[in-house]
């Protein structure tokens, strides 16, 4: 299957506007430059937890309070994304998109339109994401990972297709709700974050808490889960700022491990 229309572009870039490049675009600030690089230090370790689907999904994150932001571009896989192959995108879906975007790139734009409160999103077929997402099974806290996702993790049911189309990612935003995570039926998973750190960390969260569920689900005679008081606990310290971040940079010491080279990002 070919990456690209007739005319060169991601499939789904094949609308009425006129792609755009970076060509007549503003310079990179320090700050955004930054972002670019821990974006693709981020879809590494994306790929490092087991979301890689070819060059499919993505990974964006926008500055706070910005109306633009930088996503993962439509040619490159969460394994061989570099600084480089991340694109400037605005969150305003009339405006024209790189011609890099990915296909997927309203569905980013609606979640960042509906949440001031999230500066980074995470989409991806994960694979125990997806089967579980597939079932009408509830997340429970098999996990410490499950605790973190009890009771807020609802699913889209409107179509399992790729999200093309403004209207269909804001029918994705709203069933996401002010919620951390969402499962896309027959499709896959959306994370986000108040920061790059929070929606890559919670990514690896979600996948883990889907697989180890679907582990106990296949054991007989049932299992258990645990209470609510300490689903409360786990979220306050296992999952507090200061554990995310070194979680985080735990992600980060395994990418250099694997690419020496992202040092420089």
């Amino acid at each position: 299957m070919s990456t690209t229309t007739d005319e060169g572009l991601p499939p789904g870039r094949e609308t009425g506007r006129r792609p755009a490049s970076d060509q007549g675009r503003p310079a990179l600030t320090p700050a955004q430059a930054r972002l670019r690089g821990q974006l693709a230090i981020g879809a590494r370790s994306l790929s490092l937890g087991g979301h890689d689907d070819f060059n499919q999904g993505q990974v964006s994150a926008r500055l706070p309070g910005s109306r633009t932001f930088q996503i993962k571009g439509a040619l490159t896989g969460f394994d061989e994304c570099r600084p480089e192959d991340v694109v400037p995108a605005d969150v305003d879906p009339d405006a024209p998109p790189h011609r890099l975007a990915p296909p997927e790139l309203a569905l980013h734009q609606a979640v960042y339109e509906a949440r001031p409160d999230v500066n980074a999103v995470v989409h991806s077929h994960a694979p125990h994401t997806l089967v579980f997402g597939a079932t009408d099974l509830t997340v429970r806290p098999v996990s410490h990972d499950g605790a973190y996702f009890e009771e807020r993790l609802p699913r889209f049911t409107l179509t399992s297709n790729t999200i093309l189309d403004i209207a269909t990612g804001r029918a994705v935003a709203d069933a996401l709700g002010g919620a951390p995570a969402l499962l896309l039926r027959n499709h896959g998973g959306l994370v986000v974050g108040k920061s790059l750190k929070h929606a890559v960390v919670l990514a690896h969260l979600l996948e883990r808490a889907c697989r180890l569920q679907l582990m106990a689900e296949a054991v007989p005679g049932g299992y258990h889960s645990s209470s609510a008081a300490d689903v409360e606990a786990k979220r306050e310290f296992i999952y507090g700022d200061l554990a995310v971040r070194s979680y985080w940079e735990h992600s980060v010491r395994g990418v250099l491990r694997t690419w020496p080279e992202a040092v420089a990002w």
